[in-house]
């Protein structure tokens, strides 16, 4: 009898899990958030997401396992069962890398999907995403400005909560950013960011040169295709108002030190060379951006 109800129970959730594959959503998601996950099978915040799919049917959720090594994939596909209209999940077979699945969800997004502005959030909800639809309505009202991104700025009022043990290291590239850039950007590297849809497919149509400079790269991009006033004039800097440190934090200390010389490489390539040919196929940033 147990046997009987145990094969009943797996028919019903092989059939939900079905049908949210072949879902064909009626509802118009306005807005869309691209969010990569890697080995998120223990820490996913299942609840929050679903509860804010449930209640936004306007927004869509891309939710894209990474490669992972865990049951991430089982765990996302289970919450795609709980709001098929908005939640979909996208697979990547191989790890990637952040700043690729990132690159690969919005351009899956912008391909099947007809949402006016897609962008993306961490996994880990340091930012919710209520304040990432916040941002984006923010944004709506100033249709003049191609993009919107968030900033952890301390003020009063404001509860973002960052790690001061790696404040010194953050100034200085920090500095080093606002210089490449030519922008006096508060906060480049806050993992929500939205964009208009015109201009997805010419920020993620390549892939990144770095691993973790990848919202550098989105800059200089932009200001490679329209200009080094790009940043002033066409993006809204958003100050979040609540925004916490990930005590698991994917950022090793090796990577931190390499991040000077990836930054230097970047600009190199995007300022300097101007040329579309790949900086690792140059032997003197080879190292320098090499993510091992």
């Amino acid at each position: 009898m147990k046997t009987l109800q145990n094969q009943n129970q797996k028919n019903e959730i092989s059939e939900m899990l079905q049908s949210a594959l072949n879902y064909d959503p009626e509802i118009q998601h306005q807005y869309a958030i691209v969010v990569p996950c890697y080995n998120e099978e223990k820490r996913f915040a299942y609840q929050e997401f679903k509860s804010f799919a449930q209640e936004h049917p306007e927004v869509l959720l891309c939710l894209v396992n990474d490669g992972s090594k865990d049951r991430t994939l089982a765990v996302l596909k289970g919450i795609q069962t709980e709001s098929p209209s908005n939640i979909v999940v996208f697979d990547m077979p191989q790890n990637g890398g952040k700043s690729e699945a990132v690159r690969q969800g919005m351009l899956f997004v912008h391909k099947n999907y007809d949402s006016k502005l897609i962008g993306f959030l961490d996994a880990d909800l340091a930012t919710h995403p209520e304040e990432w639809l916040q941002m984006a309505k923010y944004k709506e009202a100033y249709p003049k400005y191609g993009a919107i991104v968030g900033s952890r700025i301390q003020r009063l009022g404001a509860d973002i909560n960052r790690d001061d043990s790696r404040s010194f290291a953050s100034k200085m590239i920090k500095k080093i950013i606002k210089a490449i850039l030519k922008a006096n950007f508060q906060d480049t590297q806050c993992g929500a960011k939205i964009f208009q849809r015109n201009l997805v497919p010419f920020l993620f149509k390549n892939q990144f040169e770095t691993p973790w400079l990848f919202d550098v790269e989105i800059f200089l991009r932009l200001q490679q295709k329209f200009g080094k006033t790009t940043l002033q004039k066409g993006v809204l800097e958003y100050p979040l108002l609540q925004w916490s440190e990930i005590g698991d934090s994917r950022l090793k200390l090796k990577d931190t030190i390499k991040i000077p010389l990836q930054i230097l490489g970047l600009y190199y390539h995007y300022q300097v060379k101007r040329k579309p040919k790949s900086i690792l196929k140059s032997k003197q940033f080879k190292v320098a951006l090499s993510s091992n």
